[in-house]
Order: C-alpha cells, then sequence, then structure tokens
C-alpha cells in the first residue's frame, strides 16, 4: 500500500483512515517497517493517524511492535500535538511489558504529560504509567513516590483511579 496516496485520497474520510491503516497492518498490507518510516516524515495530523493505527494493533498483539517502533513513539511522548502524546503513550501502555529495558526512556517522556493541559493526554499518560506500575521494575521504587505525588495533585477522578488501581496492583505480592 502506498501510504502517501493513502492519506491524500480525498475519499476516505479521516476518522475511516485509522481503522483502514490497523487492518491493513494486520493483514500485512502495509508493514510495521514502512509504517515506521513513513511515520519519521510525517505532519501532526498524519503522524497522529499512523500512531493510532499502532495502538490499535498493539492493543491485542503487543508483539506487532519492533523495538524501534517502539523507541520513535516513546520519542513522540514529547511532540507539540496532544493527539500524537496520547496516542503514542497508549501504544506504550500496550506494549512496554515486554520492553522492560525501555522502561526508564518511556518514565522520562511520560512524567512530562502527567501536567498537561488535556485530560486525554493526562489520562493516557497515567495509562502507561499504570502499566509500568504493573511491571514491578525496579525503577518502581522512584516511580510510586513520584505517581503519588501526581496523583495528589490531579483534579480528575477518572485518572487518579487508574493510579490507584495501578498502585494497588504494584504493591500487591
Amino acid at each position: 500500500m502506498d501510504l502517501t496516496a493513502f492519506f491524500k485520497d480525498k475519499t476516505v474520510k479521516p476518522s475511516a483512515k485509522t481503522g483502514l491503516l490497523a487492518e491493513a497492518l494486520r493483514t500485512g498490507m502495509v508493514s510495521p517497517q514502512s509504517l515506521l518510516d513513513f511515520s519519521r516524515t510525517a505532519k501532526d495530523a498524519v503522524l497522529g493517524t499512523c500512531i493510532e493505527a499502532m495502538e490499535y494493533r498493539t492493543k491485542n498483539e503487543p508483539a506487532a511492535i519492533s523495538s524501534e517502533m517502539l523507541d520513535f513513539v516513546i520519542s513522540c511522548l514529547g511532540n507539540k500535538a496532544p493527539r500524537v502524546r496520547w496516542e503514542s503513550a497508549r501504544v506504550v501502555g500496550n506494549v512496554i511489558q515486554s520492553f522492560p529495558e525501555k522502561i526508564a526512556d518511556a518514565t522520562a517522556n511520560l512524567l512530562p504529560n502527567t501536567a498537561h493541559d488535556g485530560t486525554v493526554v493526562r489520562w493516557s499518560a497515567a495509562y502507561a504509567l499504570g502499566k509500568i506500575l504493573e511491571a514491578k521494575q525496579p525503577v518502581n521504587e522512584s516511580l510510586l513516590p513520584a505517581i503519588e505525588n501526581v496523583m495528589a495533585q490531579e483534579e480528575k477522578n477518572s485518572i487518579k483511579k487508574i493510579y490507584a488501581a495501578a498502585i494497588k496492583k504494584a504493591r500487591a505480592k
């Protein structure tokens, strides 16, 4: 599939492109590597769709992402576009337990998003950080107090619940 032509096609609604792209990834019509290569130069709106397709794909199959792709997604956590940030956080949350060596970088890039103005960005960061806590890695020693501090400052109960559930799982034996 020619991704440039796909995104230029005005006959397909932007909202439908994510599902079509995710299905193309699932069936092999688009390789993860070609999506990664395309995403590296995509503008933010297209990049958000590409990462959302990765999120759909990794939700049921975390192994569908390469280490190189995860590095790219982790770097996108600091993107100026909120959609790119939240989609990236969801991908990280879906796959991070399979990549324990990436937890430190992911955590460092996720923590700034806990103070973002956008609720969806904060919710997605909470989801990913919660999955990191649940992985019960050595980073939890410093991450738990940081998350408790974030939780105390968070205004939305829905986000606080994500942190509380993750903390409970992290502390369970």
